[in-house]
């Protein structure tokens, strides 16, 4: 029996896709040059994990059902809920990867700052060290109830159909197996 939410699944599938795709595209924008010397640092190599995560994102297969509805309504709505299912846990890996790599900007432009163009020495020490740890609170402020947050707040705040989105759970189950 048709429900008649097709139309609005359709349109939650184009949403989410756009978000991920903004995402992936703000995180293959980014481009840094460190030196041999930094190029191991935390922030650095944070910034290159980053960027692998969203292009294996990219790369992984489409997880939803793939058989073609042929005019059915119930089979139409079963694929949209694949894939939308699909489509929310892509899009909170690469919120993921986008905030973690804000974080590593962040460390970045503090170091800069720090350094103003010298190579580290030994009366930067605190100051570096005080960066890496604030990276590290950061990075361990970026929590799966955190990320679903952020997605869940902005979606609300635009006024998005989220009746059949995946909760956290849902999607921790789903990440949990492909591991």
């Amino acid at each position: 029996m048709d429900d008649g939410f097709n139309d609005a699944r359709a349109f939650r599938v184009t949403e989410i896709m756009g978000d991920y795709r903004n995402l992936q595209y703000y995180i293959s924008q980014i481009r840094v040059t460190p030196s041999a010397e930094e190029y191991y640092l935390p922030g650095y190599s944070l910034l290159r994990q980053c960027s692998a995560d969203a292009q294996a994102l990219l790369a992984a297969p489409f997880a939803a059902t793939t058989t073609s509805p042929g005019g059915n309504p119930e089979l139409e709505r079963a694929q949209l809920r694949s894939i939308i299912l699909d489509a929310c846990v892509r899009r909170f890996q690469c919120q993921k990867a986008y905030l973690r790599t804000h974080a590593a900007l962040r460390w970045i432009n503090s170091r800069n700052s720090i350094l103003r163009g010298q190579k580290a020495h030994a009366g930067h020490f605190a100051q570096l060290q005080e960066v890496d740890n604030k990276l590290q609170m950061e990075l361990a402020g970026i929590t799966d109830e955190h990320i679903e947050y952020t997605l869940r707040s902005q979606d609300i705040e635009e006024g998005r159909w989220l009746v059949e989105d995946p909760t956290l759970a849902t999607i921790q189950q789903i990440l949990a197996s492909r591991r």
